[in-house]
């Protein structure tokens, strides 16, 4: 017990690390590049930060443990929603692009119905899976394009600095996601046999320590992008790794091999979409993500996360 409760402090003393090194490469490469930062962190950073989910889910639904793929994801974007930018809003307020709630979050939205009508019955088949990932194919290749089409307008947006070579930024980024995957299945593995010896469900297990674990890469990239003012990345990499787990993470599960779980119901898809238009009417108001609408989201999750412990 003793070591297993030291494995994880460990494990999140990785994150926090390699979190720090992911947003200086992303931040400084963005700006060498000539793109937003909001970009970087809605495709290289989010990509990186959803690798823990990807494999979780994909393992799990070879298994046929479909409670825990499904778990995970849905798991995963309310706690992004929830507490990443909840804590991130409470750091820093997080400036809302216009691309944001133009493009981006209602593809969010548009994923989490899709999602919420192909799995009301509690299934996933090949074909649904398919149409995931086409979806999110036309979604990254939007993305590209208008990052191509604007790199010449896009100019530096603060006053972050550069390192001295692009190499530097490479090294940084992969070193970073490949610390953040390795901290975050220390920390999954270890939260794992906690739970089981609290004697916690497969689909519980999954909706919140697995969920919460594989998260974790995006609460430390957010959170160290928040603390260094970092706008674009903090959301962008939370709003990313949404789209990225249903559209990219249950498209490829759901392709490989049918999902079927009856524990993960219409409930938690229909919390999901009301969470994620709820930040989405935050950020038309105001153009921002706040103090107080970022202590909202983590009530909103705290509720949905002590329902599911009692029932």
């Amino acid at each position: 017990m003793i070591l297993t409760v030291l494995l994880i402090l460990l494990s999140l003393a990785i994150l926090y690390f390699t979190a720090d090194w992911l947003v200086l490469g992303g931040a400084s490469l963005a700006q060498r590049l000539g793109v937003s930062p909001l970009i970087v962190g809605l495709t290289i950073v989010s990509f990186g930060t959803s690798a823990p989910e990807l494999l979780v889910s994909i393992q799990s639904s070879l298994s046929g443990q479909g409670a825990l793929a499904v778990g995970n994801v849905v798991g995963s974007n309310m706690f992004n929603i929830g507490i990443i930018l909840g804590i991130s809003a409470l750091i820093y307020p997080l400036l809302v692009k216009h691309q944001l709630f133009k493009i981006d979050v209602p593809v969010m939205i548009i994923a989490t119905v899709a999602f919420l009508v192909t799995f009301y019955n509690g299934k996933l088949n090949f074909f649904e899976g398919f149409l995931f990932l086409v979806i999110f194919v036309s979604y990254m290749l939007y993305i590209i394009y208008k990052a191509l089409k604007n790199k010449q307008r896009t100019k530096t947006e603060s006053g972050f600095k550069m390192t001295r070579h692009w190499l530097v930024d490479v090294s940084l980024i992969v070193v970073g996601l490949v610390g953040l995957v390795y901290g975050s299945d220390l920390l999954v593995n270890n939260s794992i046999v906690l739970a089981r010896e609290w004697g916690m469900s497969e689909a519980l297990i999954g909706l919140t320590i697995v969920a919460a674990g594989t998260s974790m890469p995006e609460l430390a990239t957010s959170v160290v992008a928040a603390l260094k003012r970092q706008s674009d990345i903090a959301i962008g990499n939370v709003i990313g790794s949404n789209i990225f787990n249903i559209l990219l993470i249950l498209g490829t599960a759901g392709v490989i091999t049918p999902i079927e779980t009856a524990e993960i119901n219409l409930f938690d898809g229909a919390y999901l979409l009301v969470t994620t238009l709820i930040l989405f009417f935050f950020m038309r108001t105001g153009r921002s993500v706040n103090r107080k609408e970022g202590l909202i989201l983590i009530i909103i999750y705290f509720m949905y996360f002590f329902y599911k412990l009692l029932v």
